[in-house]
């Protein structure tokens, strides 16, 4: 496999990174919140987005669109905003404030390694696979960090069956991500 460099973002001017980053970020606080409410709604509570993992979705896009930096600040911020703004329009905040912590480095991590790739001549699948064994990975060792030496509520039982609950979601962003950031690419290619 050729890892040569190419372009490296669409997205390459400050204004154009910032209005991604906004446009982001906001989609990872909407689209939990649909999902968190059509979940509301079917008596399924929290399960849609624990199996669709909504918030990824845009952590990825946005990272291979304006890399690295961009996509590690939508990553870290985007939990951190939904926890905050969720209890003005749900009873809980979402993420949990036992899950937050891990949810900033996994997302932050996503953003960071899959960024980093946006230049990389591979297929983009294959750059939001990389990146999504590197986040579960660091989030896995941030988990046994805090379960043994902080005394988390969050326990290692916790990382498997988070990955099998989210397979959906896993499948979905390997299938979306690259999709979106084909079009966004072929349009920006158009102008």
């Amino acid at each position: 496999m050729e890892t040569t460099k190419t372009r490296s973002c669409v997205f390459s001017s400050f204004k154009a990174k910032t209005i991604a980053l906004i446009v982001s970020i906001a989609a990872c606080v909407a689209l939990p919140h649909f999902f968190h409410a059509l979940g509301a709604v079917t008596d399924m509570g929290t399960a849609l987005g624990e199996t669709f993992l909504p918030m990824h979705i845009a952590v990825f896009a946005v990272a291979l669109l304006a890399g690295p930096v961009v996509g590690a600040v939508c990553g870290a911020l985007s939990p951190l905003i939904s926890f905050l703004i969720t209890p003005l329009t749900l009873h809980a905040p979402m993420p949990t404030q036992f899950m937050l912590p891990f949810m900033v480095i996994e997302l932050a991590t996503y953003g960071a390694v899959c960024g980093a790739f946006a230049g990389v001549k591979m297929p983009d699948v294959v750059k939001v696979l990389i990146s999504q064994i590197a986040g579960r990975g660091v989030r896995a060792v941030a988990i046994v960090i805090g379960f043994y030496a902080f005394s988390s509520p969050i326990g290692p039982a916790v990382i498997w069956s988070s990955v099998v609950a989210g397979l959906p979601g896993i499948i979905l962003q390997l299938v979306l991500v690259p999709l979106f950031v084909y079009y966004v690419k072929s349009q920006a290619n158009n102008e």
